[in-house]
């Protein structure tokens, strides 16, 4: 069974740093591209960052600021969120996608974590 669990959301005040990460189980997930997305309130879930291979992509709203990594035979996922704005404020989910697709767009991925909380005050 496939399982995307992130963990490393919390509160912390703008200007400061938080460190998701994502451990996935249930298969190798080597040739899978993998992503991570955000929900605010009211809003729709949008693209934060992704990887697949050597390649990495992010929006612009954390580019410079987010970084995108893999490790432990490419099956944990993690982001580096420094810089932190309260408009990062959101419920932060994990992806995995075995196509070859735009990682961009989040009808790209086959599966989902259930999401970890970041806030950010001002």
């Amino acid at each position: 069974q496939v399982q995307l669990l992130e963990s490393g959301g919390g509160l912390v005040q703008a200007g400061g740093s938080l460190r998701l990460s994502c451990a996935a189980s249930g298969r190798t997930f080597r040739s899978y591209g993998m992503g991570w997305f955000r929900q605010a309130p009211g809003k729709e879930r949008e693209f934060v960052a992704a990887r697949r291979g050597g390649y990495t992509y992010y929006a612009d709203s954390v580019k410079g600021r987010f970084t995108i990594s893999r490790a432990g035979a490419e099956n944990t996922l993690d982001l580096q969120m420094n810089s932190l704005k309260p408009e990062d404020t959101a419920v932060y989910y994990c992806a995995a996608s075995r196509g070859l697709g735009d990682l961009r767009s989040v009808n790209q991925y086959d599966y989902w974590g259930q999401g970890t909380q970041v806030t950010v005050s001002s």
